[in-house]
């Protein structure tokens, strides 16, 4: 009975990694279909393409998921706690994508985690959440606004004296890099949370040791998941971040890619943070805009997607909890 849940555990996180990718999709590219720097097509296939190679370039979020939010859970009764997490980050995800709205995958599955194990009494490591999640969760969009903010003012005062179509044809090639790095980013860290998870399922039944690495098989699935997905797109989350908070040119979708691709990589390898893509471009997008004037950002629309992120980890976690509920008479 173990072997077969943990099967279903592992084909459940896949399943996360995949509406992860089409629902983050939009992190990546939106900016850059908006202004026309890249073809929907492309740009999908390039961000798949850079979600998979980012998986190879290491682990330290990983081992966050896996071991620095709740206490390894045991056996038969663990699997059902990771199980109904994984349940209800999917059925978050689902929710935000259907109503356009971008929030986190990976807040959804924190929240997912916390609540499961809660429900199944699991301790839950409160002073990793803090340092690795809710500091980050606050720090980083706060970071990504004013950094933005400041990048964009300086690409003005910069080519103040320029032409603006021959610098929207320059920022359009630009922003394939950007676009490109950002994408990069969002494989490190995103791809390395359905790893995370799937590390965590096999701890609980003792299939890895803790000090042990991330088996290749469970990188490489994890890594095509989310590439699937995110080729597979999330076209309702794009229109929301390319166009509805605000209308951007290239320069400023060059600002925004580029300062969410610093924070993604300096959090991943510095601090080993599991931070949210999708809060660190959608205010990177909203500092980027401010700088053409601060009634330019469609401050609405922002706060909508401010409630969806404060609500993310409670909502995924209650779902969680429910799902533990019905689960554990059944499997546990």
């Amino acid at each position: 009975m173990e072997d077969v849940t943990t099967v279903c555990v592992v084909l459940f996180a896949l399943g996360f990694g995949y509406t992860n990718g089409f629902h983050d999709s939009a992190n990546a590219i939106a900016t850059s279909i908006s202004t026309r720097a890249l073809t929907p097509r492309v740009a999908l296939l390039m961000a798949a393409t850079m979600n998979f190679l980012g998986a190879f370039l290491g682990t330290q979020v990983a081992s966050t998921v896996g071991k620095g939010i709740i206490a390894t859970p045991e056996g038969q009764h663990g699997l059902v706690v990771v199980l109904g997490a994984l349940v209800g980050a999917i059925a978050w995800n689902l929710i935000t994508w259907y109503f356009g709205l971008p929030s986190s995958s990976s807040h959804a599955l924190f929240g997912g985690l916390i609540g499961a194990a809660l429900a199944g009494g699991i301790d839950v490591k409160w002073g990793g959440i803090r340092d690795k999640i809710l500091i980050p969760m606050v720090v980083s969009p706060v970071f990504g606004f004013f950094a933005a903010f400041a990048l964009m003012t300086a690409i003005l005062w910069i080519f103040r004296k320029g032409k603006p179509n021959p610098l929207n044809r320059g920022f359009r090639v630009a922003q394939t890099v950007s676009a490109t790095a950002m994408a990069l980013g969002h494989g490190i860290q995103d791809v390395q949370k359905t790893m995370g998870v799937i590390f965590l399922a096999l701890l609980t039944t003792n299939h890895v040791d803790a000090d042990g690495g991330i088996p290749i098989w469970v990188t490489v699935s994890s890594a095509a998941a989310i590439s699937l997905g995110t080729y597979a797109g999330g076209w309702r989350i794009m229109r929301t971040l390319g166009r509805r908070i605000i209308d951007l040119d290239p320069p400023r979708g060059f600002a925004s890619e580029t300062v969410a691709a610093g924070v993604l990589y300096t959090t991943a390898y510095v601090y080993a943070a599991p931070i949210s893509t999708t809060h660190t471009i959608t205010s990177a997008v909203m500092g980027a805009g401010a700088t053409k004037r601060v009634s330019a950002v469609r401050w609405g629309v922002a706060g909508n997607i401010v409630l969806a992120w404060v609500f993310t980890i409670p909502a995924a976690g209650v779902v969680a909890a429910c799902s533990y509920y019905l689960l554990n008479p059944v499997l546990g």
